[in-house]
């Protein structure tokens, strides 16, 4: 008898428990029934009004959801093309970037001569820019982050966010480059000199505006003395000093010149040579 008293009361637990996550689920989905129905009850204008409420009290995902409501419910008002872009813009202060550009490449495809079309695609630019890992990472976003910045810069180059994407353009271009002196000076220090000269020669060559070009004429410096090409090494050393004298790379490198017998001037006929001579022409840097 104790032991049916015990099962009838476990029953009784579970069948409350089950009547209370039932009546829970209908509760929920009651608020959004009536959510929906207030929602369709408002103007695109309350909607567009509500929805930016939300994203200034900082939940940007509700704040998308709703933009996205003005468009749905209101696909053919002025305020649907606004909402696409608000949407966008949304998601991304959501950090959720791939919704982000989703939203900001449809309004592109729709509206693409719309005022709004620079900040949507400035918003594609970031949802790559804003991904961008350290050094050490794979650099895919990077390169994508420059193609959606140069868009941007060529596309809209009276626009307000002209500016700032070439600003970023600069710095995710620098990423570029000190990704491949972090690699040059892997191989620098494990004694694999000439490999370690090709990274240092592609930031030379390739990425010469960046704020790692000094320290690679430096390392090309290193690297071509330990190679024993002591023209080259000073055809370096002539490049950075004509270019970065002040800089405490220059002040290495002719430590480390002069202290093998050499100094920092152009000679021979190598690619550092024909560098040497856009620089006293004024084209490199």
């Amino acid at each position: 008898m104790t032991e049916m008293r015990k099962w009838t009361r476990g029953a009784r637990r579970f069948a409350l428990t089950g009547t209370c996550l039932l009546m829970m689920a209908g509760c929920a989905a009651l608020q959004q029934s009536e959510d929906a129905e207030s929602l369709e009850d408002l103007t695109a204008e309350e909607i567009f009004g509500r929805a930016e409420f939300t994203l200034d009290s900082g939940d940007g995902a509700e704040a998308a959801n709703l933009f996205g409501e003005v468009e749905r419910l209101y696909p053919y008002s002025e305020l649907a093309r606004r909402a696409l872009v608000m949407q966008a813009y949304s998601y991304h202060l959501d950090r959720d970037y791939e919704a982000a550009r989703g939203a900001a490449e449809r309004f592109l495809s729709n509206y693409p001569a719309d005022d709004d079309a620079p900040w949507a695609q400035y918003i594609v630019a970031l949802s790559f820019y804003d991904q961008i890992d350290d050094v050490g990472r794979d650099q895919g976003l990077t390169f994508q982050a420059l193609r959606a910045l140069r868009t941007v810069i060529e596309g809209y180059p009276d626009s307000e966010h002209a500016r700032s994407a070439s600003l970023k353009f600069d710095l995710a271009y620098d990423h570029l480059a000190a990704k491949e002196m972090e690699v040059g000076r892997y191989y620098l220090k494990r004694g694999h000199y000439l490999a370690a000269v090709n990274r240092f020669r592609v930031v030379v060559e390739d990425f010469q505006t960046t704020s790692q070009a000094p320290e690679a004429l430096h390392r090309l410096v290193e690297g071509y003395l330990a190679l024993g090409l002591e023209s080259e090494a000073q055809t370096a050393g002539a490049v950075l000093g004509h270019n970065f004298r002040s800089t405490e790379w220059y002040e290495s490198s002719y430590a480390l010149l002069t202290g093998n017998g050499l100094e920092p001037v152009a000679k021979g006929d190598s690619w550092l040579r024909r560098v040497f001579r856009q620089t006293l022409r004024g084209e490199w840097l």
